[in-house]
């Protein structure tokens, strides 16, 4: 079920269950998990792209094996807001990623994402080697951090 918004997606979330983010690259996927009650962001690895039926198979054995309740992806937007060529191939595998699985999916905006990544992994020290090898994963978290935040302060002005 493709949500419209993040309150839409936050009303469809299971109770106790993380969730899981995704930077979708045209390489690679990073993936990130929250904790259980939604107040952190781990990255956790990042896949190889494939084919979708390989890389979808993969995400939902993730999302399986972690207990995901619902999945963020990053929806790389223009620096105005508009939605070119990559934004729309990201709805479409949202739609395609919607056909095989129950669980509720959300967008959150991923302007800048990347270099706050990459900016944390350099004030780290981080090898430029480890940068390339964990640099979705840490896009990922950023994302679902984000979201995470928004769906915390949504709780917080509703007094819940």
């Amino acid at each position: 079920m493709i949500c419209d918004g993040i309150e839409a997606f936050a009303a469809a979330l299971p109770r106790a269950r993380g969730v899981m983010g995704l930077d979708l690259g045209t390489k690679t996927i990073g993936i990130a998990l929250s904790d259980r009650l939604l107040s952190s962001a781990s990255a956790v690895e990042t896949v190889k792209r494939r084919k979708f039926t390989l890389d979808a198979a993969r995400l939902m054995e993730i999302a399986d094996a972690r207990e995901a309740g619902g999945l963020i992806l990053g929806l790389p937007r223009n620096m105005d807001g508009s939605e070119g060529p990559r934004a729309q191939a990201t709805r479409a595998f949202a739609r395609n990623l919607a056909q095989i699985t129950d669980l509720p999916i959300g967008f959150w905006d991923e302007r800048l994402s990347t270099v706050a990544a990459e900016r944390a992994l350099l004030e780290a020290d981080t090898s430029r080697k480890r940068r390339a090898e964990v640099i979705d994963a840490v896009a990922a978290a950023y994302i679902l951090q984000g979201a995470l935040d928004r769906m915390r302060h949504m709780r917080d002005t509703d007094g819940r």
